[in-house]
């Protein structure tokens, strides 16, 4: 068993990660802006209202766990939802360094994965407008900061291009840089998958300092 601090443990992701460790018997203290918002009562699990911009309540919660995850998203129709990003997730980097846990692993995006030589898919002109200021300031933040980090053991986990509610397989491709496609073209993931892969990670501690990805 392993203790995790969970932040954003009541998002679209986060919910599903919360599940997913949950069930594999680890101990979460799930970081929430709204403690409400989480339902599921299991004696592995507390729930703690934190601001996740404060580098020292993150450190705080932080003292004493395995790894810090990170599933922040100030949410897809947030208008401010660029320079929160950019704001909050070294935060978030910041107080996980000073908390002394081992590691950080990030939800990331699919925008800056390689989907042909040099050219990455935020640039590649399939990404709706309306989300783009979401996937270039996550983005922005991996290349710029985070892949620059060497004080703390960190892993930015991408997930497909489409990243849906579905079923729990276990049967997916992992990589690293490159957005994985199916048969189709299709760049696709259940999130329940994706929150497998996600603890398996929190388990095996296959990925240091870098960037890695999953799909179908």
């Amino acid at each position: 068993m392993k203790k995790v601090l969970l932040i954003g443990a009541s998002g679209f992701v986060g919910a599903a990660i919360l599940n997913e460790a949950l069930s594999r018997g680890h101990q979460v203290v799930a970081a929430v802006r709204n403690p409400d918002k989480i339902t599921v009562k299991h004696p592995n699990l507390e729930v703690v209202k934190a601001d996740a911009s404060s580098a020292d309540a993150i450190a705080k919660l932080g003292q004493g766990t395995d790894a810090i995850i990170s599933a922040y998203n100030p949410g897809w129709s947030n208008p401010n939802i660029y320079q929160e990003t950019l704001t909050v997730y070294p935060a978030i980097l910041k107080g996980a360094k000073a908390s002394g846990t081992k590691r950080l692993l990030c939800v990331g995006g699919a925008g800056t994965l390689f989907c042909a030589p040099n050219l990455r898919v935020v640039d590649a002109g399939v990404i709706p407008e309306e989300i783009m200021p979401a996937v270039r300031s996550l983005g922005e933040f991996y290349l710029n900061t985070l892949a620059n980090e060497k004080d703390i053991d960190w892993v930015f986990f991408s997930p497909a291009g489409h990243l849906a509610p579905g079923e729990r397989t276990g049967v997916f491709r992992l990589g690293k840089d490159d957005l994985i496609v199916d048969a189709n073209g299709e760049s696709h993931i259940s999130v329940e998958d994706y929150a497998l892969a996600m603890i398996d990670e929190l388990e095996t501690e296959a990925h240091h300092y870098e960037r890695f990805t999953i799909g179908y």
